[in-house]
């Protein structure tokens, strides 16, 4: 039987990162040394093992360079890395974990091709003592060229555990086993035998979550509005006044911001920018509790609201009015 035919795009980050010895696992990011995708996986024979392995050049960037523009041109990278070559049975996107979760998710939003897509990436450079950086990339070679991975929308994959991109969410600064999903798990895992999977996402996921941003070079501007106590509407204002056409309010949990903030959301909502309730708790719904709330505000549902920015700015392509923002909300 053929081995499965796997694309590996190289985008940067830790994974990639060349450090100044073997020791070095957090300096490493002054040296800005990467390793080219053919590189990396040259460091990476066991991969070819499990798939035939396609390197496929990107873009070597920090993950913090990675914002809605990079989203847009690596989603029409994607489709036409599959218009050329239709024998590719699933592709890999190297990745840095700061930004990880939020490529992915716009990604399980954007994509419309069939072959799985499994984002990676990973806590140590290429050069540290004891990187996680190739099992990672086995393992995601393996998951995308699983075929009961296909219809599960964008995977990541890291630490040997199987994540929705909807509900995966960095939660360490240093530790292997950072990403998880605090409310709902993982999907599967990457064993030694097999690829185990054992739940299906019921959200709308890749290729019909029902975005086509085929014609577009930017997304409109949201913003994040964090709550701490005594924060005041300083930064609604100035988001307003940088053209917004929607704001996050990362509220106090289950959902609230200050008296203070709620006057700068009123008059936002006011001026036509779309308000989205969400918490900066990282699990649980918001509820429909109208407290310190604007009236006609979208709820954030369980998604973090760097999440919630990200579905808010593809639901705008759509429509401004709340109620069916709301029906997004509720979908995805």
């Amino acid at each position: 039987m053929p081995l499965p035919r796997i694309a590996v795009i190289g985008t940067g980050g830790t994974i990639s990162s060349v450090g100044r010895d073997t020791l070095d696992v957090t300096r490493y990011v002054e040296l800005r040394r990467i390793f080219t995708v053919d590189e990396l996986l040259a460091r990476i024979p066991e991969a070819g093992r499990f798939a035939d392995v396609v390197p496929v050049p990107y873009k070597a960037l920090p993950s913090m360079a990675l914002g809605p523009v990079e989203w847009l041109d690596l989603a029409r990278f994607v489709h036409d890395l599959v218009a050329r070559d239709p024998s590719i049975d699933g592709i890999v996107i190297t990745h840095g974990t700061a930004t990880l979760e939020e490529t992915a998710y716009f990604l399980n939003l954007a994509l419309k091709v069939t072959v799985p897509v499994v984002i990676v990436g990973a806590q140590r450079p290429a050069t540290g003592l004891s990187t996680d950086g190739p099992m990672n990339i086995v393992d995601a070679v393996r998951v995308a060229g699983a075929p009961h991975a296909r219809g599960l929308g964008v995977l990541v994959v890291l630490n040997d555990e199987i994540f929705a991109a909807r509900d995966v969410t960095k939660t360490s600064g240093t530790r292997l086993q950072t990403f998880r999903s605090p409310d709902w798990g993982a999907l599967g895992h990457v064993d030694a035998d097999r690829v185990a999977i054992y739940r299906t996402p019921t959200r709308r996921r890749a290729p019909d979550a029902g975005f086509d941003v085929s014609a577009h070079t930017t997304l409109p501007r949201v913003d994040i509005a964090l709550a701490y106590a005594g924060a005041d509407a300083t930064a609604i204002d100035a988001f307003v006044q940088a053209g917004a056409a929607g704001i996050v309010s990362a509220g106090f949990p289950p959902g609230f911001p200050t008296a203070q903030q709620l006057a700068g959301f009123e008059a936002a909502r006011a001026k036509g920018v779309v308000i989205v309730q969400s918490h900066r708790a990282g699990t649980g719904r918001v509820t429909p509790i109208d407290f310190m709330r604007v009236a006609d505000c979208v709820l954030a549902d369980d998604l973090t609201p760097q999440k919630a920015r990200i579905l808010l700015m593809l639901g705008l392509t759509q429509t401004r009015e709340p109620r069916e923002l709301q029906a997004l909300f509720d979908a995805c």
